[in-house]
This record gives C-alpha cells, sequence and structure tokens, in this order.
C-alpha cells in the first residue's frame, strides 16, 4: 500500500457483489447500487481530541466493516478502487460467524 490515513481516517476497499438477476434480466453495472461493505486496508494513527491526547480506532486492518451510502472520498491507486473515509462514517463491524448462529448451533 502506498498510502498511510492520517488521524482518524481509513482506507477501505469495497467488496464487491455478484452480479444480481432479476427474473432473468442482468442488471448492468451502471444501474446497479455499489456495496456498503468493505474491507479495511489502512487506518490512520487514530483521533486528536480537544486535550491533545490520542485515541487509537477500533477498527483495524482486515475487518470487513459497513458504511453509510455517501460516505468518504472515492481515489484510485494502481488502477484499484479505494474510498477513504472517518472511522465516524463507519456503521459497524462484521463478525465472521453471526453470535445468532452461534447461539442456535449451541441450542441444538
Amino acid at each position: 500500500m502506498k498510502i498511510r490515513p492520517l488521524y482518524d481516517r481509513v482506507v477501505v476497499k469495497r467488496i464487491e457483489e455478484k452480479e444480481t438477476k432479476r427474473s432473468g434480466i442482468i442488471i448492468p453495472d451502471s444501474a446497479q447500487e455499489k456495496p456498503q461493505e468493505a474491507e479495511v486496508i489502512a487506518v490512520g494513527h487514530g483521533k486528536r481530541l480537544e486535550d491533545g491526547k490520542l485515541v487509537a480506532l477500533d477498527v483495524k486492518v482486515g475487518d470487513r466493516i459497513l458504511f453509510g451510502k455517501y460516505s468518504g472520498n472515492d481515489i484510485r491507486l494502481d488502477g484499484v478502487e479505494y474510498l477513504i473515509m472517518r472511522e465516524d462514517d463507519v456503521l459497524g463491524v462484521l463478525d465472521a460467524v453471526p453470535k445468532t448462529a452461534k447461539t442456535a448451533k449451541q441450542a441444538s
């Protein structure tokens, strides 16, 4: 990676969904919505508070996140599209296995 985000910013790469078909009609890329799920590629050092303290970020490299529809700024590096956003734009971190699935297995 040739970019290091500053402060509370994170660099993410969208996780592309497979081509969707509705009633046998293939929806072209231009008509599809961009996914709001991404993998964190790089993170900044943290958010600087008014008193000068540096607070570490909750997300880390490799996390799968959900973010708002209009969050961040698109950039292109070496032909790959990335998104730079503030940690505040991250709505949540996705776990590998949902906790509801774990509870269902334990109940069986």
